[in-house]
């Protein structure tokens, strides 16, 4: 696709403030006459992650052709059509894709924006609809009744549970679950109703609850990945403790954090190879030099999975009666992480990896991690601008 215009930069800036998502096309000259556009790589992922469309399980040849309801908007109107989702079977059947009545409202090369939405492909034609106008005018008309749709939908959860948390929160401080460094999100979830396991999935109906002592000031848990064996020297943590662990008492372990800025006591550090997107950790030790490696490719769709939206929840650690209690206070809402700047940020090292690494007398014991982390007071270098709330007000 070309690249944008100032002005269509604009227009997509103001959709994104909008927390509206999408994708771009731009239909071609010969594509408008032909009445078919390649379905991009970018156009692919999109459908795909909107539940809307995977033309990696599509079969060639018109008997497999998909069609989706599609919303062609105007300035003040909005006309129907349809979206032809198919894969030829020439060659090796590069995915198409084709809007009706498209070529009415349409000039070679404009940008069109589709949005997923409630099961059906929403397009504006980036380029020549006034976008501001028509979302921040003060008259209604077919796409600012959309946004506001998409961002009602969107809001339903996060006020339903803004209202759970500012209840918890009034009602005064909660005794902790148990003593640990995890009580403060523990003792959280338990007062919501919410199961404690461990699963990769965001806590509360599709959003994330990530809670912290107010008063420490510690880095923020993003999430917790394990290396690409198969890419690496070692293969499991087993041999990284066995390497690198240390005696504490009547455990054997590694607790250590990893940056690309600095070499930790044990020698250990991280590094990017950007040439093949991969984050490596590395020793000192000539002997050992490079051991495991992530994907960065993983670790931005592990952000994508565990943050699309999250509450970061502030609590106030209180002891009464020598038992430690938590006063909920403050959330911070954020949605859909930058993916771009996590690599930036690991290259800083803001964002840094925790081992959590441990072998019991009795041999148990397990990796926690390793723990991805941001620094604190930077989720406005991975997020957009977030909300943020008082619970006590």
């Amino acid at each position: 696709m070309r690249l944008l215009t100032p002005q269509e930069e604009d227009k997509l800036k103001v959709l994104t403030k909008n927390s509206i998502s999408l994708t771009l096309i731009e239909p071609t000259e010969n594509g408008l006459k032909k009445s078919i556009m390649d379905a991009t790589g970018t156009v692919r992922n999109y459908l795909r992650t909107n539940n809307f469309h995977d033309y990696s399980l599509q079969l060639q040849g018109p008997d497999h052709k998909i069609i989706i309801d599609a919303l062609i908007y105007d300035v003040n109107s909005v006309l129907k059509s349809k979206t032809s989702l198919y894969r030829p079977k020439t060659k090796t059947g590069d995915p198409r894709i084709w809007f009706s009545e498209i070529s009415k409202h349409t000039q070679p090369n404009d940008v069109l924006g589709l949005i997923c939405f409630d099961g059906v492909i929403h397009i504006i034609n980036v380029t020549q609809l006034p976008v501001s106008q028509l979302i921040n005018g003060v008259n209604s008309n077919p796409l600012k009744e959309l946004v506001q749709e998409i961002n009602y939908n969107e809001n339903v959860i996060a006020n339903e549970l803004l209202g759970l948390l500012t209840t918890i929160a009034k009602k005064g401080p909660i005794p902790s679950m148990v003593n640990a460094d995890t009580s403060v999100g523990r003792t959280l979830e338990t007062a919501l109703g919410i199961d404690i396991n461990s699963s990769k999935l965001p806590d509360y109906k599709g959003i994330e609850l990530k809670s912290y002592r107010s008063s420490k000031g510690n880095r923020k848990n993003l999430f917790a990945q394990v290396p690409d064996w198969t890419l690496s020297k070692f293969k499991n943590s087993t041999e990284i403790l066995n390497e690198f662990g240390y005696s504490r008492g009547s455990a054997f372990k590694l607790y250590c954090t990893l940056s690309t800025i600095v070499v930790n006591s044990q020698g250990l550090s991280l590094k990017i190879n950007s040439d093949i997107n991969h984050l490596i950790e590395t020793s000192d030790k000539k002997e050992v030099g490079d051991f495991v490696v992530w994907t960065l490719e993983k670790l931005h769709q592990r952000l994508l999975e565990k943050h699309k939206e999250t509450f970061w929840i502030a609590a106030d650690s209180i002891k009464i009666r020598g038992k430690e209690h938590f006063q909920y206070k403050l959330v911070e809402h954020t949605r859909k992480p930058i993916i771009s700047q996590f690599d930036l940020l690991l290259e800083q090292g803001i964002i840094t990896v925790d081992h959590l690494i441990k072998r019991t007398p009795t041999g148990g014991g397990a990796e926690k991690g390793p723990l991805f982390k941001l620094k604190d007071n930077s989720l406005n270098l991975l997020f957009p601008p977030s909300n943020k709330y008082d619970l006590l007000a």
